[in-house]
């Protein structure tokens, strides 16, 4: 499946800052899957999607290293 990315709806991590410094997007569009990307790189860099099966548990492990 292929998806045209700069149509899709990008949140910022509440993690980013303002100052151009590690900014990390997730777009909850697509079902079952997380596209990621780096801010920075908006229309030019790589999107990595991964399954929902994946991106849980991924976020599980953060939240218990805050």
């Amino acid at each position: 499946m292929r998806a045209d990315v700069n149509s899709l709806s990008w949140r910022k991590s509440s993690y980013s800052n303002g100052e151009g410094g590690s900014c990390v997007e997730v777009s909850d569009d697509l079902p079952g899957t997380f596209p990621v990307r780096d801010s920075k790189l908006t229309g030019t860099g790589p999107v990595l999607v991964f399954p929902a099966t994946v991106w849980a548990p991924f976020i599980q492990a953060l939240k218990g290293r805050a």
